[in-house]
């Protein structure tokens, strides 16, 4: 007899004690354990034959309807055996051997199936029956678009690009040059005969040659396509107020990729 009992309890948990042949049992709290051979399917129900241990782990339900839940199928339980365990998850108990059970407090259901004999006829509710399930909402779930940065294009030494060459103080229009990736943009500008890069005497005779101290050369960077990348900090103090932010000084840059300058 106590090794009947010691077999069948292992791991049964309720929150109130309960007798059974007489003999006291305290179990501490749910969830509960309890384990198959035959079954049927009907509509949304499933009918079982289990030997016990039944291997099953049972909840209260948490609905105002009362009854108990399976929230898992345990190994070593003949209903673990089941072709149907995966079936059972979140199901609830109907019938235990023609009592209907499906209203009934955790502790009474407790009671019929263990006073029930060794093997046990129980029927399951199954997780889509509307009346033991809360409505399931569909959720539609958010689109998330990843906006990668932009990558600016790569072009390789030697690439042909073309330069627009703007001159807003001549009567000229603008003027593109065919250059080449890794070319110098001062002698670029100056091999074009239509191209004023030094406007004015002071410009003409006090410019510096290409070595970057005069600042003269200075045009302004109207559209590089993203890869000429930040002027550097000497080019901003060689300019100064000459120029704005923009502006690059033709000398120190060699040429990227396709762009618009203006001169100044």
């Amino acid at each position: 007899m106590w090794a009947f009992i010691a077999t069948f309890f292992v791991g049964i948990h309720t929150a109130h004690s309960f007798t059974v042949n007489d003999v006291p049992l305290i179990p501490t709290h749910p969830p509960k354990r309890l384990g198959t051979t035959t079954s049927i399917f009907m509509s949304n129900t499933l009918s079982l034959t289990l030997d016990k241990p039944l291997g099953l782990i049972l909840e209260e339900s948490s609905t105002t309807n009362g009854g108990v839940v399976v929230t898992a199928v345990n190994e070593g339980g003949s209903a673990y055996d089941s072709a149907s365990k995966d079936s059972l998850i979140q199901s609830k108990i109907n019938l235990v051997n023609g009592i209907d059970c499906s209203t009934l407090p955790f502790d009474d259901v407790m009671d019929i199936i263990i006073n029930a004999d060794t093997t046990v006829d129980i029927d399951f509710i199954l997780p889509s029956s509307p009346s033991t399930s809360e409505p399931v909402v569909a959720v539609e779930e958010e689109e998330v678009v990843v906006e990668e940065d932009e990558v600016a294009p790569a072009y390789t030494v030697g690439t042909p690009v073309s330069i627009v060459v703007q001159q807003p103080q001549t009567n000229k229009g603008d003027i593109t040059i065919n250059a080449k990736v890794g070319d110098n943009l001062r002698k670029t500008l100056l091999s074009n005969k239509d191209i004023e890069l030094y406007r004015g005497m002071k410009k003409k005779l006090g410019n510096c040659g290409g070595g970057g101290q005069c600042g003269f050369c200075a045009v302004e960077l109207i559209d590089d396509e993203g890869v000429w990348g930040e002027r550097s900090d000497y080019e901003a103090t060689r300019i100064g107020k000459n120029g704005n932010d923009k502006c690059r000084l033709a000398c120190m840059n060699n040429i990227v990729g396709p762009c618009t300058v203006r001169t100044l």
